[in-house]
């Protein structure tokens, strides 16, 4: 029966180390959904101004907005498995001092702040190289079930289960959260370090500078039509997206009334949606098109926003929440599967970064925007922008999002 449930999930034709890599995403994965929930709480205990709450938000999406090209040069050049190691053992380093501040009631809205940069840094170099290891150990027609697999483990642990155990941990002690993270950030290191890849990397003669690879990674995404849709589309959308969810921890707490559990809650919700997206993702795909899927989604996400603007009661909100998760896995999926036929392997990693520069550098314009109407206007004033910023985006991006079609490009 054993066997069959590990061949349902990891089937045995992708190698045994998409199941070492398989579990040990899930392990990390598991932590970092704590941290989901913990971090805002933390920030919420230790302020109570919109501004700051939403500037933690910000200050963990800015790492890959500031070191992001340089973490998928420095990917297309090193050791990816060793990167992703050794960032995570940085990380893992980190979450012990921290925690080590809350036991002692050291800690402070201004050091929380900076643990929360240096977090998102160490975790952007990380899960750059750690996205470019599937293409690398399985083939490439299994890119989409691999993905697949990824991204219902991330839904289910990262999403469903992680934020309400961060919750629940939180109530029973701050740093309780925090040193579950480290723990499990750790498992992730011993089972990543037994993947074994081909080999890669540049020559250690090669005589390029790190601005030219970067450079090179770049102007080969402006020139695919697919993968340059895909960068403006989540850049333009994560303006909106991230105006309204850094003010998510207030949103729950003053407009709908939730407490610190209920909260995590809220995520346990997007996952569950998360889950249903999994479930229908191959169905969807065999009878919409990719384009057309993609148009749905944006439209159904400005909906979203306009559906939590008006929302006071968490009756109302939680099926809400629900659809955005579903959407937000059709949408995940179909993205980076895309990416990854498309962008040959030798760019993996730099490519990789110019997407990621596009979906935090949305994310910290956004969190900007949303903390300051939060902070002028209420909690809900940010879902009004998300409202009528995607309706925009919609009509100006529309036309665009053909090119996602071509996903049959070969990676040349």
């Amino acid at each position: 029966m054993t066997l069959r449930i590990v061949e349902a999930v990891a089937p045995g034709r992708l190698g045994t180390g998409f199941r070492w890599l398989l579990a040990s995403s899930w392990t990390t994965n598991l932590g970092d959904g704590i941290a989901l929930a913990a971090g805002p709480l933390l920030v919420a205990s230790q302020t109570d101004q919109a501004f700051l709450v939403a500037l933690a938000a910000m200050l963990q999406w800015a790492a890959p907005l500031v070191f992001g090209l340089y973490a998928g040069a420095l990917t297309d050049r090193l050791n990816r498995k060793a990167i992703v190691v050794t960032v995570d053992a940085v990380r893992v380093v980190i979450l012990v001092l921290f925690a080590t501040m809350v036991v002692t009631g050291t800690v402070s809205i201004g050091l929380v702040l900076g643990a929360m940069f240096l977090l998102g840094t160490a975790e952007l170099f990380a899960d750059n190289a750690s996205a470019t290891l599937l293409p690398m150990i399985v083939h490439r027609d299994d890119l989409a079930i691999g993905n697949s697999r990824l991204q219902a483990g991330f839904v289910t642990v990262n999403q469903l289960v992680g934020p309400p155990l961060g919750a629940l941990l939180f109530a029973a002690g701050m740093a309780w959260p925090f040193v579950a993270q480290a723990v499990l950030v750790l498992f992730g290191i011993m089972l990543v370090a037994r993947v074994a890849l081909p080999a890669h990397g540049r020559d250690r003669d090669a005589s390029t500078r790190l601005r030219t690879d970067i450079a090179e990674g770049f102007r080969w995404t402006m020139h695919n039509a697919a993968v340059r849709t895909l960068v403006l589309t989540i850049f333009t959308f994560n303006i909106t997206f991230g105006a309204a969810w850094s003010v998510l921890v207030l949103y729950a707490t003053r407009r709908l009334g939730l407490g610190e559990v209920g909260f995590g809650l809220i995520t346990t919700m997007i996952a569950l949606g998360g889950v249903v997206g999994t479930l229908s993702y191959g169905w969807l795909t065999r009878r919409v098109t990719l384009g057309n899927l993609m148009r749905i989604g944006l439209i159904i996400e400005t909906f979203i926003h306009l559906a939590l603007a008006m929302a006071m009661d968490p009756r109302i909100a939680m099926p809400v929440f629900f659809v955005f998760g579903a959407h937000a896995f059709v949408w995940g999926t179909t993205s980076v599967t895309v990416r990854q036929r498309a962008v040959p392997m030798e760019l993996q990693g730099r490519v990789s970064s110019v997407h990621l520069v596009g979906v935090f550098g949305g994310l910290v314009v956004g969190s900007a925007i949303g903390g300051a109407l939060a902070q002028q206007w209420g909690v809900a004033a940010p879902f009004w922008f998300a409202f009528a910023g995607s309706a925009l985006f919609v009509v100006l991006i529309w036309r665009q999002l053909t090119h996602i079609a071509h996903t049959d490009e070969t990676a040349a």
